[in-house]
Formats: structure tokens, C-alpha cells, sequence
């Protein structure tokens, strides 16, 4: 990997620009645990109304993994900010 220079956060323009190169850091991570999150959120809701055979723990578990992606996005992206900070 190319080391490059930590971005000017004072100058609007880089400021922008780094945004934009942050809010693709692990999107597909960040997006996936949304939608599996509101998955387990539609499965908790069939439970409650049409299907109270399925047990309470299976959307507490998928909305738990879609939460652990979404931490997991989050930590990904402050790792990246770091490195970029540091020159990397």
C-alpha cells in the first residue's frame, strides 16, 4: 500500500474529499449489518403477529449479527482514520 500524506482537515476542500473517501470505508460491511438488523426487526415482528411458533431467540440472534457488523464497520473505519492521520 502507498503510504500517503494525512489530509489537510482545515482545508474545506480536502475536508470534503476526505468525507467522501471515509464514507466508502467499509460501506458494503456497514450496509449489510443494517439490512440484517432490520431483517431480525421484520422476523421479531412475523413472530409477534403470525408466526408465534418460532422461537423469541431466533431474531435476537440476527439482529445481534446485524449489530456486530455495524461495530464492526465502525471499528474498521476508525482503524483506517488512524492510519490515514498517521501518514499511512
Amino acid at each position: 500500500m502507498e503510504s500517503r500524506p494525512p489530509p489537510n482537515l482545515k482545508d474545506p476542500g480536502e475536508l470534503a474529499a476526505y468525507r467522501r473517501e471515509l464514507r466508502g470505508v467499509a460501506s458494503g460491511v456497514r450496509w449489510g449489518g443494517i439490512g440484517i438488523t432490520l431483517v431480525g426487526a421484520v422476523v421479531a415482528a412475523l413472530r409477534a403477529w403470525a408466526w408465534p411458533a418460532i422461537p423469541a431467540l431466533i431474531p435476537m440472534i440476527v439482529v445481534a449479527w446485524g449489530m456486530l457488523l455495524m461495530l464492526t464497520a465502525i471499528a474498521l473505519r476508525a482503524a483506517y482514520h488512524a492510519r490515514r492521520m498517521r501518514g499511512g
